[in-house]
């Protein structure tokens, strides 16, 4: 730790999802500082996507506390959600809805404009920007239920970007697209995140992304965090607690 004020406090937080008695993480103590950027493993049901949930102020905490931008998440939970750029593991948007790629990227922009107001030119220029950037703007007029898993992913990605958040908190961004768009977008997020100094966690499976990529790894497993270290320390915690789940995704 440099001594800057954390953007990202846990200390000794525990939550447990609704109807449940085991908590989903336990005892979770992280500190990331303005800029930082991490991976998060670890196999299924490790907690990594509660991890996430937790910090965005979607579950409820059952101990410990969480400050994000130095707000108490239980607090201002819906003043810390506008600060983050989320992307869960599932599609947020029923394709089912006559939205087409473009709505789906401006309601990044809602923290700045309301549920029912109406988008700036401001608010489309950074919403095909972020589309751009993700090589996207084509489908702008696309109905959303029309586009393949991929082009979902980077629609959702594009969002997140397009809300201008100090925080990026992406679960599994990659899984649906192919090796090479996979590579493409990791680094183009990893520009973005260094550009605009954003704190950026990053849940994966992929283990050969991580030793490129960062210089921070999160290791989940059981609930807890078992490590945190460099990427290469990483990748041999995982072979010395023999995670199997992890071996079968990863070949």
């Amino acid at each position: 730790m440099s001594g800057m004020t954390p953007i990202i406090e846990l200390k000794d937080v525990s939550t447990v999802y609704e109807g449940e008695r085991r908590p989903a993480i336990r005892d979770i103590n992280l500190t990331l500082e303005r800029g930082e950027f991490a991976y998060v493993i670890g196999p299924n049901a490790a907690g990594k996507t509660t991890l996430l949930e937790t910090i965005n102020g979607l579950l409820p905490i059952f101990k410990g506390r969480i400050q994000v931008l130095n707000l108490d998440v239980k607090r201002y939970g819906r003043k810390v959600r506008c600060q983050i750029g989320y992307v869960p593991q599932d599609f947020m948007v029923d394709p089912g809805e006559p939205y087409t790629a473009l709505d789906v990227v401006l309601m990044g922009r809602y923290g700045n404009i309301g549920v029912i107001g109406r988008p700036s030119r401001e608010d489309k220029e950074r919403a095909i920007e972020a589309m751009r950037l993700l090589e996207i703007e084509d489908l702008a007029n696309k109905p959303i239920g029309k586009l393949s898993g991929g082009q979902q992913q980077k629609v959702m990605i594009a969002r997140a970007i397009a809300k201008e958040p100090k925080i990026l908190l992406l679960d599994e961004p990659f899984s649906n697209l192919d090796p090479e768009s996979r590579d493409k977008i990791s680094k183009l997020i990893a520009q973005i995140s260094g550009e605009n100094n954003l704190t950026t966690i990053i849940v994966t499976h992929d283990l050969h992304q991580i030793v490129d990529s960062c210089s921070r790894t999160i290791v989940m497993n059981s609930g807890r965090i078992i490590a945190d270290c460099e990427p290469r320390k990483a990748l041999a915690i995982i072979e010395k607690w023999n995670l199997s789940d992890f071996r079968r995704r990863n070949g």
